[in-house]
């Protein structure tokens, strides 16, 4: 066996789903909460999101020079909203109790609180192969 055999597809890890409770205020008949399941997205589904969440601002004082723009936030919600598997965020059922018609809404109105959030949003990136957030790289940058 070749050392270049080791790369084949048949030989690369699969990376499990994993359940994690997001919010306590959806439980169970015993009061603990539910838990929801993760999946893992491909680099190219990332960047599809990375993506669709850029923005070209024009460069001030250049005219017809353009830089890109990362809405963080969006792409966030958006990371966040393509990696749960349960509960399923595009159940029109599910939206229409909660009063919103997008996956990004529902997720938003069924994790309303900004802590619970934020925490799921670290849990997220963390899983995705992200060891810092976002946030934190901006900050880093700006420095």
């Amino acid at each position: 066996m070749s050392n270049f055999s080791k790369f084949m597809k048949a030989n690369k890890k699969v990376r499990e789903n994993e359940k994690h409770a997001v919010t306590k205020s959806l439980c169970d008949e015993k009061g603990q909460p539910l838990l929801w399941e993760f999946k893992h997205i491909t680099s190219k589904e990332n960047e599809a999101l990375r993506e669709s969440c850029t923005v070209e601002l024009q460069v001030t004082g250049k005219p017809g020079m353009y830089r890109p723009k990362l809405k963080t936030a969006e792409y966030i919600r958006k990371m966040i909203t393509a990696s749960i598997v349960f509960p399923d965020l595009f159940d029109a059922e599910l939206q229409d109790s909660y009063g919103v018609k997008t996956p990004e809404d529902l997720l938003l109105a069924m994790v309303d609180d900004p802590g619970e959030y934020g925490d799921l949003s670290a849990y997220v990136q963390k899983f995705q192969g992200f060891d810092t957030s976002f946030e934190e790289k901006v900050d880093e940058a700006k420095k």
